[in-house]
């Protein structure tokens, strides 16, 4: 059935994580899903709930007081709490996995770990991951962002646009030139404070889904910021970058697979459920292909995905398996929810059921984080570098 090829690659810890994860966003996120998506509400009271269960500490050192660093673990958090509201795992996955775990794993001042992760592992504040700017979006080594040293300072000045948790995040990630003049390789990481004086949120965008993770612009002016909130080393800013994105891709596909999976429930449910000419439509040929298809998409994807993150070496490259995984989800997200609203008909078109949220969220996933032309081109020049498939 379903997902048994994945059983096998889950240890009990991870069986006994998706069990919990899944009571937590049946009963706490489910209920208000809805109204997230209504009144494009980020409940950041929910953070604080998945802190003390450990849910904001994914792919964060335990030292740190997070859950350690299991992607596979982070897939699934991910995806089930994705089953439930999509905005909610997107803000998780920003905040836990872009800012937390890329602080972690690059930092090299303890203290600024010290002072950070732990308070993101809690849930007690949010992060945010600065890098698109109005003319920097799939080329991000356009960044136009500059921080120029002064003593023992920057001095920031710059935007970034569509970032995900700006109006809410109370630290930023954010990818700068320190030397413009070597280009990539000048591109540097600086934690900025949101309450650091020249900092502006500039506005909350209204988006078409993932309604309830808040996104927006934000404006750096002068800010003053310590040399000693470097993440890494000056010039490091590239290598941060692709291996950043190549994490990202990879848990980001976890939550187009739980809105995958919650529109194939429904459309399972409906088809069986729902009569017409005297028999359930889900004996119609048609519906029944549809079913099928949407099956055996997800499943293989699923697959992937967790093989994938069951095995993942962040020493090596991995930007085909995540360009690749990350395109195969999303799309495939788009498609089953578009289906779903086929099957559920004039039902699936209104907010009496929540398939046309589902679609709507999934569109996001095959623009934001890569889109899928730049994934193929991803996934395209790694084969074409090997030279060779057999």
């Amino acid at each position: 059935m379903l997902g048994d090829l994945i059983g096998h690659l889950e240890k009990e810890e991870h069986r006994i994580l998706r069990d919990t994860v899944a009571r937590f966003a049946k009963d706490k996120i489910a209920p208000i899903a809805a109204k997230i998506d209504e009144e494009d509400w980020l409940p950041e009271e929910i953070f604080k709930e998945m802190g003390q269960l450990g849910f904001t500490g994914i792919m964060i050192p335990e030292e740190y007081g997070g859950f350690g660093i299991d992607p596979l673990s982070a897939v699934i958090v991910l995806e089930e709490i994705a089953k439930q509201s999509a905005s909610v795992a997107l803000s998780l996955m920003v905040t836990s996995v872009l800012f937390g775990h890329n602080v972690a794993y690059w930092g090299q001042n303890e203290e600024l770990k010290k002072k950070y992760l732990p308070r993101i592992a809690s849930g007690e504040i949010i992060g945010a991951y600065a890098l698109t700017e109005p003319d920097a979006g799939s080329d991000s080594v356009s960044i136009k962002t500059r921080a120029e040293r002064k003593g023992d300072y920057f001095i920031v000045n710059g935007q970034k646009m569509f970032i995900t948790n700006a109006p809410v995040a109370d630290v930023f990630y954010v990818f700068v030139y320190t030397d413009p003049s070597k280009k990539k390789e000048g591109m540097s990481v600086l934690l900025i404070d949101r309450d650091m004086e020249g900092v502006t949120i500039a506005k909350k965008l209204e988006k078409m889904g993932m309604r309830g993770s808040p996104t927006g612009l934000i404006f750096f002016e002068d800010v003053k910021v310590p040399v000693s909130n470097i993440i890494g080393t000056e010039g490091m800013g590239y290598p941060q970058m692709l291996k950043s994105l190549e994490i990202e891709r990879m848990v980001i596909s976890a939550i187009s697979t739980g809105v995958s999976l919650a529109a194939l429930d429904w459309m399972v449910r409906y088809a069986n459920e729902r009569k017409q000419f005297g028999k359930p439509i889900g004996q119609f040929e048609m519906i029944m292909k549809k079913i099928a298809d949407a099956g055996a998409q997800l499943d293989a994807v699923r697959t992937y995905l967790y093989t994938y993150a069951a095995t993942y070496d962040e020493e090596r490259d991995n930007r085909f398996e995540s360009a690749s995984v990350k395109f195969l989800a999303s799309e495939t997200a788009v498609k089953i929810t578009l289906d779903a609203i086929q099957v559920l008909g004039g039902y699936g078109y209104t907010k009496e059921y929540p398939v046309e949220r589902y679609m709507r969220d999934a569109k996001l996933l095959d623009i934001g984080s890569g889109t899928s032309e730049i994934m193929r081109f991803v996934a395209a020049k790694s084969l074409l570098k090997a030279g060779k498939i057999i």
